[in-house]
């Protein structure tokens, strides 16, 4: 019988939400085995000086646990 668990990462970046959702992941799988995808939650971006500066991708990752 397997069981998947899902935790959920907000990644951050000064480039783009791809690359913060690429960096939740690759957070996630430096620490979880199994990792079989994830979904985006939402974005969002804190603005400074009337311009985008970091991008926030809000990801719920899925693994399968391991017995």
């Amino acid at each position: 019988m397997a069981v998947i668990k899902t935790i959920d990462l907000v990644g951050v970046s000064t480039e783009s939400w791809r690359d913060a959702a690429h960096k939740a992941l690759n957070e996630a799988t430096t620490t979880l085995r199994g990792v079989e995808g994830f979904d985006v939650l939402d974005t969002s971006a804190v603005v400074r000086d009337n311009e985008i500066a970091e991008y926030h991708t809000h990801v719920r990752v899925r693994f399968r646990l391991d017995r």
